[in-house]
């Protein structure tokens, strides 16, 4: 069948062509799509990563609400495409868009980036060439995009700084609404590109990089960085001085597919000042700021009710560390145990992890747990102010095991200041002893998975001087832990080698290597945090090419009166109090945590405005149990899935339906055991891609509900494209109905390929078709094919001079024919073209 090329196309059309297409459908719960003639200004809120790992990051949700919160401006979320959509928009010439109205990234006031890693560079660069953005700053005229960086790697960002306009450091809550005000005004008065940034520049926070110059010295270092504007020589970062006074994140949006983090995130604390020498955030997130258990309780209720999620994670950088900890948990697992409502606490210090806590998170899972001694031996852990004795690992493990978990992660750096191997034996020794521990406390073997990555140093840190362990070095070590934990039967998992040393260039590199991220991208490479894309190859060619060393980045001593690439950028820390942490790791001497301790003087506080802040009232829970009967009935619903949710995969499907009957207060039941589900029951899968308006769903409650009041309550809470029809209460015996035969209605004219058919050739392709014996078709599923003779499961096949076609399939006994299968034999289509002609499921006979 001949097909028309390159149409001008709806990317959204051509999903099926893609792995998990709902990474770009748009239109989740709580996504906002505005009506861009009423706008001032639009911000395309970016993330360089895939979409499950973006959605998963609480900062842009956050902003994403704050910015939205302005009726003049229009927020709208943009992802890094998987190879195959990067593909396909570059076949088709799409530029990348926004998901909430397809704005492309061209047509945007502000592009934001939020840089979490430095592996996710080649990321923004495809990301600015697929959306039509000149890829360096210099080159965007007046009217172009405004592209602004922001997050932890934006403390040194100049590796990236020629692709950037501007890049804030610090909170966003407050600065965010300001660059939104400056780019806006600045535009309203039709001033020049130039205009507009010294705009951004005043404002604090915000880095401008093009009003700085930097000069290099004969042996490469870097001599000066020079400002370029008078009053603009140092930026320092902004701060929040109280989280309190931020508006509360409730309405985050609610993906359709599973995200890395799928459930409610609280930050109940900002920053830390544990002083861990080798931790970057712990410097450039001070001072803590807690927020209040008033606050905290307000947000979880708030967006349980708005997402609909069964999980809630108290987040900070040690949350076991929050003054009330305790009995924060503890009230909330007592709030949320009958609502089937899970609390979890992703990062615990030991030390910090009372019995009482352990006790708390054993009523939500006893599959695994993870500690952090960072370091094997006591000297190390003493050298990176870790604060952790082995004794205490070994109660902690002891209450652990004693409790019932059954197995634990431990986590370990390798390649610190000063190792040695006797440090690296020492870690599989304390894995061996926490084995043992568990031995005793269960009376059978636990499982024990050490982790290790290489340590890279970074910038503000007391170790921003110290040379990186090579390559070569890293994978002995790796060796050598491997071989002796093989010996103790226990598990290793390490971070890749070549992904480490490529994170430490640029984790302390100069604008010089903007050429190498440059020359990289164009030869191919993406997504370089994933180990299964990596290509590592390709980036030693770009630095070879350019002549570029990689060991001077990461191999060789920095003096203390070297001048660093991001010595005019500050998170507020002197540099001369990280000298002095140097000399205490040195010297094994133990810096105490402000927070409970002596002042450090890291040089922050103004003790004014900026100060350590901890809550100082209890948390307070009102009784919300309410009794339930505990009897069952049952509901059975029909529903149609048209529009993009035919994107929508099975599970993804029951994900979107079980969020919106908790949002809705159906009161749905529970199964027993330790990891109850709720009690539904869907018919058949539709396959992705197709269209139904006859699909069931079956409820059992554990109250009684009139069907209709469900029925609208629920269409309350689906998303576009799911639509509950009908309602009915049935007996718990009455099986869900099964398909003997499915009638479908396949419009050839409106496929996004473009068919270029007529009626009488089409009908002799029909006569032919229906005129053979047998009609064999291979058939893929889960990995698997199957050569099906589809003629037997033909009931029905007519075609309407509109170019109509009605396609009625019989159940087989084995494998069953789906619509597409018989489009692709039909048509003699490949079966990715016969996926997007377009096909609606209209009745099922059961």
């Amino acid at each position: 069948m001949e097909l028309l090329k390159n149409m001008t196309t709806d990317i959204k059309q051509l999903l099926s062509l893609v792995r998990k297409p709902s990474r770009y459908t748009g239109g989740e719960v709580n996504s906002i799509k505005k009506d861009l003639s009423k706008v001032r200004l639009t911000f395309g809120m970016g993330f360089p990563d895939a979409y499950e790992i973006g959605m998963s990051h609480l900062g842009i949700q956050i902003l994403y609400q704050i910015l939205n919160s302005r009726e003049d401006i229009a927020c709208e979320r943009v992802f890094a495409p998987w190879a195959d959509m990067e593909a396909l928009l570059r076949e088709r010439g799409q530029k990348l868009s926004t998901l909430e109205s397809g704005i492309a990234l061209c047509e945007l006031d502000i592009l934001g980036l939020s840089l979490q890693y430095e592996l996710s560079y080649t990321n923004v660069l495809n990301m600015l060439d697929l959306g039509g953005i000149p890829l360096l700053a210099s080159e965007r005229k007046k009217g172009d995009t405004f592209v602004i960086g922001g997050g932890p790697v934006a403390f040194n960002p100049e590796p990236v700084a020629e692709f950037f306009d501007a890049l804030l450091l610090g909170d966003g809550e407050e600065a965010v609404l300001e660059i939104a005000d400056a780019v806006r005004e600045g535009k309203d008065k039709n001033e020049e590109r130039d205009g507009i940034l010294k705009r951004l520049a005043r404002i604090p926070g915000v880095y401008v990089p093009s009003f700085f110059d930097v000069e290099y010295n004969d042996d490469g270092t870097v001599k000066r960085v020079a400002p370029l504007i008078d009053g603009y020589e140092m930026v320092v970062k902004r701060i929040v001085p109280d989280v309190n006074a931020l508006p509360l994140p409730t309405r985050p949006v609610v993906p359709f597919m599973e995200t890395v983090h799928d459930r409610v995130s609280v930050e109940i604390s900002r920053g830390c000042t544990r002083g861990c020498r080798f931790c970057q955030a712990g410097m450039i997130y001070r001072p803590v700021r807690e927020r209040t258990p008033e606050r905290i309780i307000r947000i979880i209720d708030e967006t349980l009710k708005n997402t609909g999620y069964d999980e809630v994670s108290l987040l900070s950088l040690s949350s076991g560390d929050y003054t009330y900890i305790e009995d924060l948990l503890t009230g909330l697992m007592k709030r949320f145990t009958d609502e089937k409502i899970a609390v979890s606490l992703p990062s615990l210090r030991v030390g910090t992890l009372s019995a009482k806590v352990a006790g708390e998170i054993k009523k939500v899972r006893k599959t695994g747990f993870t500690f952090a001694p960072e370091a094997g031996s006591e000297r190390l852990r003493q050298l990176i102010n870790k604060g952790i004795k082995e004794e205490d690992l070994h109660a902690a493990a002891q209450d652990i095991f004693s409790l019932g978990w059954k197995s634990v992660k431990l986590y370990f750096m390798i390649g610190l200041p000063t190792e040695t191997d006797e440090d690296i034996l020492a870690i599989a020794r304390l894995g061996e002893c926490v084995k043992n521990i568990g031995k005793a406390a269960s009376g059978r073997w636990p499982e024990i998975n050490v982790s290790a990555s290489s340590f890279i140093p970074k910038p503000y840190t007391p170790f921003q001087w110290e040379p990186q362990i090579t390559m070569e070095e890293g994978l002995q070590k790796q060796s050598l832990l491997r071989k002796e934990l093989n010996k103790l039967k226990l598990g290793f998992k390490w971070h890749d080698a070549q992904m480490s040393l490529l994170e430490g260039v640029f984790a302390r590199g100069d604008r010089r290597l903007s050429k190498a991220v440059l020359l990289a991208f164009k030869k191919g490479c993406r997504f370089d945090g994933w180990s299964e894309l990596m290509d590592f190859a390709k980036w030693q060619e770009a630095f070879t090419e350019l002549g570029l060393d990689i060991s001077f980045y990461t191999s060789r001593r920095r003096p203390f009166d070297e001048v660093f690439p991001w010595d005019h950028l500050s998170p507020g820390i002197d540099k001369e109090f990280l000298k002095k942490e140097y000399e205490r790791a040195v010297s094994l001497a133990q810096t105490p945590d402000c927070k409970v301790d002596r002042c450090s003087k890291c040089g922050l506080c103004d003790w004014k405005e900026i100060r350590p802040r901890s809550a100082d009232i209890p948390p307070v829970f009102e009784d919300m149990k309410r009794a339930r009967q505990e009897a069952s009935f049952r509901l059975r619903f029909r529903y149609s899935k048209t529009g993009s949710a035919r994107f929508l995969g099975h599970l993804e499907l029951m994900t979107v339906v079980i969020r919106a009957i908790r949002r809705a207060g159906v009161p749905i039941k529970y199964s027993q055991g330790f990891h109850p589900m709720p009690k539904l029951s869907f018919g058949q899968p539709l396959p992705v891609g197709i269209e139904s308006l006859e699909e069931y769903l079956d409820l059992e409650l554990n109250e009684g509900m009139e069907p209709g009041e469900a029925l609208q309550r629920l269409n309350r809470e689906m998303p576009e494209g799911l639509r509950f029809l009908s309602a009915a209460a049935l007996s718990l015996k009455v099986p869900l109905p099964s398909a003997i035969m499915t009638e479908y209605i396949v419009s050839l004219n409106d496929s996004p390929l473009g068919l270029n058919i007529d009626f009488e050739k089409i009908d002799g392709i029909f006569r032919d078709f229906l005129s053979r014996d047998s009609i064999h078709v291979r058939i893929e599923k889960e990995g698997k094919a199957t050569d099906v003779d589809i003629k037997p499961l033909l009931a029905g096949l007519s075609l309407s001079e509109d170019l109509t076609l009605r396609l009625t399939l019989k159940k087989g006994v084995g494998a069953n024919a789906r619509p597409h299968d018989v489009l692709a034999c039909l048509l003699g289509l490949p079966k990715e073209s016969a996926s997007l002609i377009p096909v609606l499921k209209t009745r099922a006979v059961h």
